[in-house]
């Protein structure tokens, strides 16, 4: 059986701070942030807006990607956004779209695609 996780940034509204996390459930988790069910950093800053995410299929890889991205500047994180989704748009939607066409749930969208991994920059690690 294959197993899909996820490593996922979520910034607030005005894009002053960043949240990296990793699940194997990328829509359950984004919602959960959004109505803020877990106390903790999240729910302090507001970062409930996903920017970006990353598709694994094994956790060990997925933890070491999150804890690669927490490590980086501000600038690479902002970069790889901006490479990734250069309107900064809310993908949660588009996830939750994505679910809808293999069925999983009802949403009204076309999902969008997205690259199962990004490139660090040179020098990151």
């Amino acid at each position: 059986m294959n197993y899909n996780y996820y490593v996922y940034i979520l910034t607030n509204k005005y894009k002053t701070v960043f949240y990296t996390g990793v699940t194997n459930n990328l829509y359950r988790r984004t919602l959960e942030h959004k109505m803020k069910i877990h106390h903790g950093f999240a729910e302090k800053y507001n970062t409930d807006i996903l920017v970006y995410y990353e598709l694994f299929y094994n956790i060990e890889s997925a933890i070491k990607r999150e804890e690669r991205l927490k490590r980086w500047t501000r600038k690479w994180k902002i970069d790889l956004i901006e490479k990734f989704n250069p309107q900064w748009v809310d993908l949660t939607n588009e996830i939750g779209d994505a679910r809808s066409e293999a069925g999983m749930t009802s949403a009204k969208n076309a999902p969008s695609t997205a690259p199962t991994t990004a490139a660090s920059p040179s020098g990151s690690g």
